[in-house]
């Protein structure tokens, strides 16, 4: 499946006990509450809280689900680097904790990782057989989450993704159109390439691939790592050029946006050059295939600008 066959659909999954979802505001949360129905059983804190380890238990006999989407992290990339601790209970322990839950129960882990498990300096797309380097806390944390999950649970599937953005929560789209609207001119590193992901598109793809385990049941060939991530590749200057082009059809004027090198924008966390991420696995394992980054940037702008340009882009 890809482009075209993509959208929201409302009670895309059929009946059944409830998905638990956790991430309670995340854009990836929020997308698989809008496209999965009333199955979707969105929590976060206070209910559930990864620096409590006590709440994910509670939580999971509450709700007794079918299967556990784990959307929630630490993401505060930068951050990380000074706050090691609070970034592993979130991106290690709390993963390894819902791993055991699930194994207890005997129900699937969907665990939600990212692209920054890599140092960028392969030169081609990543496999899910490369090994994983990274180099800032927040990739380390979240490779050992990793291999934490797989450890545990067999019936996991870690989903590697990257860039995400959506039309609500923090994103580099939204926060790039507000910053358009505030200032001529925008410098924009141009020498970091990954691969945009709209968040409906990968609710998408984590609600079909829940609905071929429900179908056919657990199969062995599920488990593991899947890159699961928008088709093409693009740098953020790339993609902010791109952003304003979507957003000129409903009238909002273009800022000069400015390409520069990653040395020119120091950050507290090294970022990786290259993450591209390859998803032949995710065609071959689930005939899934997310569409170009391009067309669903543009589906994302719409949403954000068609109402209330300003209003929408702010908040």
């Amino acid at each position: 499946m890809t482009g075209a066959e993509y959208g929201i659909q409302p009670a895309l999954i059929p009946h059944g006990k409830p998905i638990l979802v956790t991430g309670l505001h995340g854009q990836l949360a929020q997308a698989l509450a809008a496209q999965g129905g009333p199955r979707i059983r969105l929590a976060g804190r206070p209910e559930l809280d990864f620096d409590h380890p006590a709440t994910l238990a509670t939580t999971v006999a509450r709700v007794a689900p079918a299967a556990i989407i784990n959307a929630a992290a630490w993401t505060h990339v930068d951050l990380a680097e000074s706050e090691p601790a609070a970034a592993t209970r979130a991106n290690r322990d709390a993963p390894h904790t819902l791993a055991r839950l699930c194994a207890e129960q005997g129900i699937p882990l969907l665990h939600i990782s990212t692209d920054y498990v890599f140092d960028g300096l392969k030169g081609t797309p990543y496999t899910e057989r490369d090994p994983t380097s990274p180099r800032c806390v927040y990739g380390r944390t979240k490779a050992e989450g990793e291999e934490a999950v797989l450890r545990t649970h067999a019936q996991s599937i870690v989903l590697r993704t990257a860039w995400v953005y959506s039309a609500h929560g923090k994103n580099f789209v939204r926060s790039i159109l507000n910053a358009g609207q505030q200032q001529p001119q925008l410098r924009v590193v141009d020498d970091q390439r990954g691969n945009p992901t709209s968040a409906d598109d990968l609710a998408w793809t984590i609600l079909r691939i829940l609905c071929q385990i429900e179908h056919t049941g657990w199969q062995e060939r599920y488990a593991g790592l899947v890159h699961a991530c928008g088709t093409g590749d693009a740098s953020w200057y790339e993609l902010a050029v791109q952003t304003f082009k979507a957003a000129a059809r409903h009238g909002l004027t273009a800022p000069d946006i400015v390409p520069i090198a990653t040395k020119d924008w120091p950050t507290a966390a090294p970022r990786p050059a290259d993450t591209r991420l390859n998803t032949g696995r995710l065609h071959q394992t689930f005939g899934l295939t997310l569409p170009h980054w391009q067309d669903s940037l543009h589906n994302t702008v719409h949403q954000i600008l068609s109402t209330s340009p300003q209003k929408e882009a702010q908040n």
